[in-house]
């Protein structure tokens, strides 16, 4: 049985150790819930107060030009490409993940329906257990065009191949599960839908800084995320889309805004779309949270991501562990795959009571968070999450599971 000293020596030669430093993580708690939002990196608090108080404050509109304000969503997202695979003028930082969905989804069945060969194509398949915006998006898309789409809902993964066909427009994937943690092949995943014609959407929210992603070389169409998960951008900090150059020239999206202008002060009444990635931008950019997203980034290039993903691996196989072994006389089920290859950066497990399990947590300084249906998720970030933090974490669960000292009437949050 692992120790608490031996989480304890594994903390002393951990590579990642020192970046723990560059966070602020308040006194007293576990923070496992970095796969929903991320810690504050120190230096934000410096970056914001830069950019109100000079920035926004003393030089005022002048920080467009002075500032780089204009260039951010593009310089930005030249920093986050190489953490997916992609390079300089493919991924822009901007507007929500929702929204560049939105704006990715559309492209590609814009694409498909110019070309001849796919143009009958009116079929999107994703899972019933995506990121529900994300199948919302769909729906508001394809009722919004009018033009005979539908969107196929599969139950596994195992189902995917059997679901795409000749009707198949787009095949549109979470690549690791927000709720159970699998992790999807995304070079297998991509193959199938080429094979049979269609285009391949990812949506990387719980894979961007947290496992190895190659967009380009598992033949990716599209892509978009979130940062302020992994990538520790701040509350509800700006998300980024990916459009590779291949597809960049045949990229049309309906939200149309003067950023996305071949000349944007021109202002002209005609819309003509930019050239490049700028063409995925929308209307003026969030400067405050964007400027903060930049923070995060710097961080990760302090490491690599194979780095991150071997702990990521070390620390959600500890936590499987001790939880199975501690935890054993208690009703837990993982959900969450075994196989490396197949699990992403969070752990969720089981309980009948979860939810009331999960505030018991919470209110001891373990802060994870809860999903239906009855799945308590813990989110593991290499960058400040250590050995130690397992260990203790789940002897508390244990104690509290022992003791049974939680709250099956526990009133429920609205935001868990």
């Amino acid at each position: 049985m692992t120790t608490r000293n031996d989480c304890l020596e594994r903390d002393q030669h951990d590579p990642l150790a020192p970046l723990r430093d560059q966070f602020d993580l308040p006194a007293g708690v576990i923070y496992l819930d970095g796969n929903s939002l991320g810690a504050r990196p120190k230096v934000s608090l410096v970056r914001a107060q830069q950019v109100i108080a000079q920035e926004w404050g003393h030089d005022l509109i002048r920080s467009w030009n002075t500032a780089g304000w204009f260039e951010l969503p593009k310089r930005l997202g030249n920093l986050l490409a190489p953490l997916i695979g992609g390079v300089d003028g493919e991924v822009a930082v901007t507007d929500t993940t929702s929204v560049n969905l939105f704006k990715a989804l559309a492209a590609a069945l814009t694409m498909q329906a110019q070309d001849p060969a796919s143009a009958g194509r009116r079929v999107i398949v994703t899972e019933r257990s995506n990121f529900p915006t994300d199948i919302y998006m769909a729906q508001g898309l394809t009722a919004w065009l009018d033009r005979g789409y539908s969107i196929k809902l599969i139950d596994s993964p195992e189902e995917l191949p059997a679901a795409i066909g000749a009707d198949t427009a787009v095949v549109m994937l979470t690549h690791v599960n927000y709720r159970s943690g699998h992790q999807y092949d995304m070079k297998a995943s991509s193959a199938l839908a080429h094979a049979a014609g269609a285009l391949i959407v990812w949506d990387l929210a719980h894979s961007a800084g947290a496992v190895p992603v190659d967009l380009h070389a598992d033949g990716a169409d599209l892509a978009v995320g979130c940062t302020y998960k992994y990538l520790n951008g701040g509350p509800g900090a700006p998300a980024f889309i990916w459009v590779p150059k291949k597809h960049q020239a045949k990229f049309q999206q309906p939200l149309s805004g003067w950023w996305g202008h071949a000349y944007p002060f021109a202002m002209a009444p005609d819309f003509k779309p930019a050239d490049g990635i700028a063409r995925a931008l929308c209307g003026t950019q969030p400067i405050v949270s964007l400027a903060l997203v930049e923070c995060g980034l710097d961080v990760h290039r302090q490491t690599t991501m194979a780095a991150i993903r071997s702990k990521s691996l070390a620390l959600t196989d500890l936590f499987i562990e001790l939880v199975e072994a501690r935890c054993a006389a208690h009703p837990l089920g993982l959900v969450t795959p075994r196989e490396h290859a197949q699990r992403g950066s969070h752990v969720s497990f089981t309980h009948p009571h979860g939810y009331a399990v999960m505030q018991a947590l919470i209110a001891r300084g373990v802060i994870g968070d809860y999903r239906e249906p009855a799945i308590m998720r813990f989110g593991f970030t290499p960058l400040y999450t250590s050995y130690a933090d397992v260990w203790d974490a789940v002897e508390i669960l244990r104690e509290i599971l022992d003791r049974q000292d939680y709250n099956v009437d526990a009133k429920r949050d609205a935001v868990t």
